[in-house]
């Protein structure tokens, strides 16, 4: 069965710096972008960062360029978001998802929560002094 499982939440104050980690049982993840998401309470969820199933492209949302850097183990199983530089606005439950690609796109990623076809159950992420 597929399945990813986040960690690496918590409490940090602002400015402090988290790594999560996204890790899959069931599959590899050769063949697959992951994207990093969060929600925060009444808002919707929104893309952070994805990185390409060859890992040659990354995009991140405005808000987190600069501070958040997505990367993929040569595991072939786990993925991470490194988070600096924390704001409290980045408060919110953080998911990591998986979409399977083609040969033909393998070199791409987007951050619709739509394309993607695995979901973690999320880690809380929480700033404040």
């Amino acid at each position: 069965q597929f399945q990813l499982v986040e960690s690496g939440g918590g409490l940090v104050q602002p400015g402090g710096s988290l790594r999560l980690s996204c890790a899959a049982s069931g599959f590899t993840l050769d063949y697959y972008a992951i994207g990093w998401f969060r929600q925060a309470p009444g808002k919707e969820r929104e893309g952070v960062s994805c990185v390409s199933s060859t890992g040659s492209s990354t995009n991140y949302a405005d808000s987190v360029k600069g501070r958040f850097t997505i990367s993929r183990d040569s595991d072939r199983i786990t993925a991470y978001l490194q988070m600096n530089s924390l704001k409290p606005e980045d408060t919110a439950v953080y998911y990591c998802a998986a979409e399977y690609q083609s040969p033909a796109v393998q070199g791409m990623c987007n951050m619709a929560p739509y394309e993607y076809d695995h979901w973690g159950q999320g880690t809380q992420v929480t700033v404040s002094s």
